[in-house]
C-alpha cells in the first residue's frame, strides 16, 4: 500500500502522460465502493494538478462527481426507491454519460454540472462550472465499471477508469462516521451501511476486474 504522497505523484504522472498523448479532453473515472475515499483522492489530485492557478476559469483540471446525478427524493418516492437511495437505479446514469460526452467535445463556453449537497442529501443543478480551459476531467462514483447498459455508456466516455480499494475495515468505519456526521444516529448509520450500502458495495466490488488501474490508498 503506497503512502499518500507517493501515490499522488504516480497518479499525477499518469494523468499528465494521458493528457500529453491526447489532442482532446481526457476523462479519468475513479470507481469504488461507498466510503472508499474516491472524493478525497480526486480532490487531492485536482488541487495538486492545478497548483498555483487560483483563477477557476484558467484551471486545466476539473472534478465532476457522479453524486450530482442522484434522483431527487421526490422522484425516488414516485419510483418506490427512496429506501434504496444510492443503488445503481437511483441515479440518472444516461444523463451522467451525456454530460461526460459534452465535456469531451470541443467547448467554447462554460458547461454547468450538477453537484450534491450532503446536508440536504439532494442534487443541486448547475452547481459546478467547467470552463473551456479544463482539458482533464476527473470524475468519481460507485458504478463507473458496472456491466449494465446505462453504466457502460458512462464507461465509454472515460479515457481510463481506476478502482479505489482501501482497507475494508477503514472503509466501513468511515462510511458509518459519514452517515452520522450528516444526521443519522449511530444505530441508524450502522444499519444503513449494513442493509443498503453493503449490497451496493458488493456490486461495485464485483466490477473491479474491469478497471484499468487498481489503487490501494493509505488514506486514514
Amino acid at each position: 500500500m503506497a503512502d499518500s504522497r507517493t501515490l499522488l505523484t504516480e497518479l499525477e504522472n499518469r494523468i499528465s502522460a494521458l493528457a500529453s498523448a491526447s489532442a482532446g479532453t481526457v476523462v479519468i473515472g475513479v470507481a469504488g465502493a461507498p466510503g472508499a475515499g474516491k472524493t478525497t483522492l480526486v480532490e487531492s489530485l485536482v488541487r495538486e494538478l492545478n497548483g498555483a492557478v487560483d483563477d477557476v476559469e484558467s484551471q486545466r483540471f476539473a472534478h465532476i462527481p457522479m453524486d450530482g446525478f442522484h434522483l431527487s427524493d421526490r422522484e425516488l418516492t414516485r419510483l418506490g426507491l427512496l429506501g434504496r437511495k444510492g443503488a445503481p437505479e437511483t441515479f440518472d446514469a444516461y444523463g451522467y454519460a451525456a454530460l461526460l460526452e459534452r465535456l469531451r467535445s470541443p467547448r467554447t463556453a462554460v458547461v454547468y454540472a450538477p453537484g450534491f449537497e450532503r446536508t440536504l442529501e439532494q442534487p443541486l443543478a448547475g452547481d459546478i462550472p467547467v470552463f473551456p480551459a479544463a482539458k482533464v476531467i476527473l470524475t468519481e462514483g460507485n458504478y463507473l465499471l458496472l456491466d449494465r447498459p446505462e453504466w457502460r455508456e458512462v464507461r465509454s466516455r472515460c479515457t481510463e477508469v481506476w478502482y479505489c480499494q482501501p482497507d475494508e475495515d477503514q472503509r466501513v468505519q468511515r462510511l458509518v462516521e459519514r452517515h452520522v456526521r450528516f444526521g443519522k444516529t449511530p444505530e441508524a448509520a450502522a444499519a444503513w451501511v449494513r442493509d443498503v450500502d453493503g449490497p451496493n458495495a458488493q456490486l461495485v466490488q464485483e466490477s473491479k476486474h474491469r478497471a484499468d488501474v487498481v489503487i490501494r490508498p493509505a488514506w486514514t
